[in-house]
């Protein structure tokens, strides 16, 4: 069984892609998750430097921007590389919608909880369905929710699997530059003040100054501003 402690300490300062390389070489059937905001096209490149790029997948929640459709076609043209797209389950959200408005998620956080399971988590739970590993954008600096986030860790979240987030410590700064740098697709709503891009009514830009994820949720507390795809245990937290 691999350390993942010591690996992490093994790996920490190496640049994205050879860390990318390495996870692939312990778990060449690892999954990239992408979400199409500027860490995950940068990571869809450095994978697709790789002799063997993993199995990458983007959740399709049906309430993303226009613009991050069109950076999906981007990166397809871009890198020939096969995309796959899960949705989430169509009775589910038509039962969510029926029974509390298409915008409940805004009336508590409970009801922007289950949506966000709804359209995110469990179609995030197909995705990952047999996979040993999964590489993600997470980044230390984007906020409270992710500052004990290590190279590699386990995701009780999800099994068990071991999660994989190889600009874990780079800035965002740093991920602009190698986008720019390489001519990567991305979204143009990032040069309009959004540093973080999720579902559409649930994402605005970001004041100077502001946390890089205070456009995500804005109306609620920071401590808070999580979807579900990246839940840490915290036994004092509510679930």
């Amino acid at each position: 069984m691999t350390d993942l402690e010591t690996l992490s300490r093994r790996l920490e300062g190496q640049p994205p892609g050879a860390v990318l390389a390495a996870a692939l070489d312990l778990w060449p059937e690892a999954a990239l998750a992408c979400s199409l905001g500027l860490e995950d096209v940068a990571l869809v490149h450095l994978a697709s430097q790789l002799a063997r790029p993993p199995r990458i997948f983007v959740l399709d929640t049906g309430r993303l921007h226009p613009e991050t459709y069109d950076v999906l076609a981007a990166l397809r043209r871009r890198y020939g590389l096969p995309i796959q797209l899960y949705f989430p389950e169509a009775r589910a959200v038509e039962a969510f919608v029926d029974a509390n408005g298409p915008n409940a998620f805004r009336d508590s956080l409970e009801l922007r909880r289950a949506c966000c399971r709804i359209r995110k988590v469990e179609p995030l739970a197909r995705a990952l369905a047999g996979a040993p590993a999964w590489i993600t954008g997470l980044r230390r600096a984007q906020g409270p929710t992710r500052e004990a986030s290590r190279l590699f860790e386990a995701d009780p979240a999800h099994g068990g699997i071991v999660k994989i987030s190889p600009l874990l410590d780079w800035s965002l700064a740093q991920v602009r530059a190698l986008v720019a740098e390489q001519h990567i697709p991305y979204n143009p709503l990032h040069d309009q003040g959004y540093p973080s891009i999720g579902c559409a009514p649930c994402t605005r830009a970001v004041a100077e100054g502001e946390d890089e994820r205070a456009g995500r949720w804005w109306w609620e507390n920071p401590e808070h501003k999580e979807c579900g795809l990246h839940r840490r245990p915290n036994p004092g937290a509510q679930p």
